[in-house]
This record gives C-alpha cells, sequence and structure tokens, in this order.
C-alpha cells in the first residue's frame, strides 16, 4: 500500500541520489561565504576572532572538497549514508565556526538551518530526524557557550538575552518547519513524477495494442502474394510427380500448409482491417469495447443508452486516452460494486456525456475532494478494505484515468449516489460513486474528412 503520509521514509531508490559534485559545488559556496566572513570582520570592522581556529575549520572543509574531487569520479551519487555523513559534516562544521565567533550573537547562526532543510529533502526520516535534533543541541549549546566576540578596544559585542533566546527559538522552529515543507514538497513532486510516468506508460501501452492491428493487416497483405506463388509451383509439381507418389505427396502437402497460411492471414487480415476502420466508431460500441475486459469479473455491468436514436450515435474516433480512461474508471466501480455497475451515455449537439454507478459504499466524505490526485486509492477507511481483501492496486487508476481524460478535453466530477453515513439511502440500487465524464464532442468526434483520411492512409483496404 502506498504511504501517502507526510512523514514518508524516503523518496524511491538510487534515482534520487544527490551527485557529489552538487555537494562539492555547495560546500565550496559555504566555504568562500565563510572566508569572506572572517575576513571582513577580523581587517575591515577589527573584530579580535581565534584567526588560527577559525581557518583551520575553513581548512577541513577544504581538505574534505579537494579528497572528493581527486579521490571519486565526477559522477559518483551519494547513497544515503554518505550524504548522511556529509551533511553531518557540515552542520558540525559550522557548529564549531559559530563557537569561535560569537555563537548566537553572530547573525549568520541562521546558516545552520541549510544542511538540515537540504537533508528534509534528499533523504530519508530517519536520516533528516537525527540531523535536525544535531543541529537544535548545536544552537542549544552554542546560546551558551561560545567565544565572545570583542572589538580591538576590548568592548564585547553581544545582544541582549531576550534577543539570544529569541534567535534560539527562531532557528529551532525553522528546523521543523522548514524541513518539514521542503520534505512535503518533494514528496509531492516526486508523487506526481511518478504517476505521470505511470500514465505515460498506460498510454503508450494502449496506443500500441491499437496500431497492432495495422500491422497485422499489412503483414497480412503483404505476405498474400508470395504465400499464392507457393501454392500455384506446389499444385504444378503435383501434377508433374504423378509417376513418383512419394514426391507428389510431399508437394500437396505444401499446398496444404500454404492454404492453411492463407486462412490464418485472412482472419488475421480481417481482424487489423476491423481494427483500422474502427478507429472511428459510434460511441456506444467503444464504450462497449472499454467495459469488456471486466464484464465477467462478478459485477453485473449494465449499459444504458437512448436506443431510439441508434442513428443520431455520435461516430468517435478510438482515441486511446478515451478508451484507457474508461476502462480504468470501469475497473474502479466493478472493484468497489456489490453486484452492480452501470454505464450511462448521453449527448448534445456540443458536449457527450458519460456516467459510471455502482451500488457499493461510495466515496469517503473525507477523501472526495482528492480524488484523482495520485495515490489516493481507498474508497473506505481501513476497517472497510476486509471486504475485497483481494483488492491491490498501485493506486493509481482514477489518477490515470482523469489524467489522460483530461488531454482531450473532459471533465471529471466525482459524487456519491447517496449519503454513505445514511444507511436508508443504500436502499437504492444507483446508491454508490458517481463518475460524471463531459467530453466537448469537438474532441472526439470523427469528422468524415478524418474517415476518408484514414481510408487513404490504407488503400489495401479498399
Amino acid at each position: 500500500m502506498a504511504d501517502t503520509s507526510l512523514f514518508s521514509t524516503g523518496f524511491g531508490g538510487p534515482n534520487h541520489f544527490v551527485r557529489l559534485r552538487t555537494m562539492i559545488l555547495l560546500r565550496w559556496l559555504a566555504i568562500g561565504g565563510q572566508l569572506m566572513a572572517i575576513v571582513v570582520g577580523q581587517w575591515l570592522y577589527g573584530l579580535q576572532l581565534e584567526i588560527g581556529l577559525c581557518f583551520m575549520a575553513v581548512g577541513v572543509s577544504v581538505i574534505g572538497n579537494l579528497i572528493s574531487l581527486f579521490v571519486f569520479p565526477q559522477n559518483k551519487r551519494l547513497s544515503e549514508t554518505e550524504n548522511f555523513l556529509m551533511v553531518l559534516f557540515d552542520i558540525l562544521q559550522l557548529g564549531f565556526l559559530l563557537y569561535l565567533t560569537g555563537g548566537l550573537h553572530n547573525p549568520f547562526a541562521l546558516l545552520i538551518l541549510g544542511p538540515v532543510t537540504v537533508s528534509s529533502a534528499v533523504m530519508s526520516l530517519r536520516s533528516y530526524l537525527i540531523l535536525g535534533m544535531t543541529a537544535v543541541v548545536i544552537v542549544s549549546l552554542l546560546a551558551k557557550y561560545h567565544l565572545l566576540l570583542t572589538t580591538q578596544a576590548g568592548e564585547v559585542l553581544r545582544v541582549p538575552d531576550l534577543f539570544v533566546f529569541g534567535t534560539w527559538l527562531a532557528i529551532v522552529i525553522g528546523v521543523m518547519f522548514l524541513g518539514l515543507y521542503a520534505r512535503r514538497v518533494t514528496s509531492e513532486m516526486h508523487t506526481m513524477s511518478n504517476a505521470l510516468q505511470a500514465t505515460q506508460m498506460a498510454l503508450a501501452r494502449e496506443q500500441k495494442l491499437t496500431d497492432l492491428g495495422g500491422v497485422v493487416a499489412a503483414a497480412a497483405h503483404e505476405l498474400g502474394t508470395p504465400l499464392a506463388t507457393i501454392k500455384l509451383t506446389s499444385a504444378e509439381l503435383a501434377e508433374e510427380l504423378d509417376d513418383r507418389p512419394e514426391l507428389q505427396e510431399d508437394a500437396l502437402l505444401i499446398r496444404q500448409q500454404a492454404d492453411r497460411c492463407r486462412d490464418i492471414l485472412r482472419t488475421m487480415g480481417r481482424a487489423g482491417k476491423d481494427d483500422l476502420h474502427m478507429r472511428h466508431a459510434p460511441l456506444t460500441t467503444v464504450l462497449e469495447e472499454a467495459a469488456d475486459p471486466h464484464l465477467m469479473r462478478g459485477s453485473q455491468v449494465i449499459f444504458d443508452w437512448p436506443e431510439d436514436l441508434d442513428a443520431e450515435i455520435p461516430t468517435i474516433l478510438r482515441r486511446p486516452e478515451l478508451i484507457h480512461g474508461v476502462r480504468n474508471l470501469v475497473q474502479n466501480a466493478v472493484d468497489f460494486s456489490r453486484s452492480k455497475v452501470w454505464i450511462e451515455a448521453r449527448w448534445t449537439e456540443n458536449t457527450i456525456t458519460i456516467r459510471i454507478i455502482d451500488d457499493g459504499k461510495g466515496y469517503p466524505v473525507s477523501i472526495i475532494g482528492r480524488i484523482g490526485d495520485p495515490f489516493v486509492r481507498r474508497r473506505r477507511a481501513e476497517r472497510d478494505l476486509h471486504q475485497r481483501p483481494e483488492y491491490e492496486g498501485m493506486g493509481l487508476g482514477l489518477f490515470i484515468a482523469k489524467t489522460l481524460l483530461e488531454r482531450i478535453g473532459a471533465e471529471l466530477t466525482f459524487a456519491n449516489g447517496s449519503n454513505p453515513l445514511d444507511p436508508e439511502s443504500l436502499g437504492t440500487e444507483q446508491c454508490g460513486a458517481i463518475v460524471e465524464v463531459v467530453i466537448p464532442r469537438a474532441k472526439v468526434e470523427a469528422s468524415s474528412d478524418q474517415i476518408a483520411q484514414i481510408g487513404a492512409e490504407n488503400p489495401y483496404f479498399e
């Protein structure tokens, strides 16, 4: 089951690891800033710093960067542990430098938030918590233990204790808020990226299935001529081998197998031709095709459209987005229905409306506003999952359906046929979840020019 909580334990594997070169670049920037602050404070403002220890603290970072540059390849990606150790080193180094330069009386103390925020965005929850607690402990110690900032005249530079407490509190809150904020945003970005990738894979698969008929028909057309030649040649050989029965039998076998190949290719070619011609089909036919894989899964699927208007049924293009999107919606309805699923279709001059209804318990009120987001996958709370213990989807069905259908201009509305909290309202048949898809007719309807173009692209079907 997908983890949709705020505190997920990571972002999914080695593809999300940070490059060593990126961390080295960030550390060079930090080293440059630290050296500039030390030089300006010592020589421009006349601060009495422990200059040797300060340069030693910065020098350790320089040595670490140089070792990383010469020992490891430039394209190395840091593992979770390596990244954790590098950020931990940066926090400790910065803490020691702040100890030498006034602790929380130094306005640059806020920079300790940087490594913690980075860790929250790219590391697991455990690593982020350890680094965050380390930063809080260091800041707490710096509030009391540090070397005072003094000028050449012996004046001690310090802020009032109230401001020191405020700085400490701001850093602690920043560690928690900025870390969780960055973690939440990064987690949603990765979730959406993975979901969109799954959507593209689903669409590509549907497109390949749609195009497969054309390949089959082309193969049947191209192989027809050589098979006819084989059949003719074998027939002539059989006539000339009347005096050699054993060879004549082989020639007749060749002819028989050529006929068999012809029949197989004729069947395949007819299927391919039908598939290409079904690039445009009546709306009702396309909906029946989309629902076909789920007709024998236990629930009764009932189609409902005005049968008295057969002549006016819109002819639409068999777009993979429409077929796969509707198929996912039907699958979701079948998964959570009791015994029946209704597929309704209505149309006007400008729009086509498709409604998919089940007789289940409907969507929980708590998530109905978030349906269509990736990994929002539970119709009911965890206590209700025992009704379908075999259901183990990836939580992407509704997201994929919504994304694909919106690509062709559709608008989706999710609702309940009745109040799931009212037991009396569950007595009606269409009491479960309702998905309404409204598609602009111009987006999917096949025009006469498009139908003619499809025929022109496949002249061997004429």
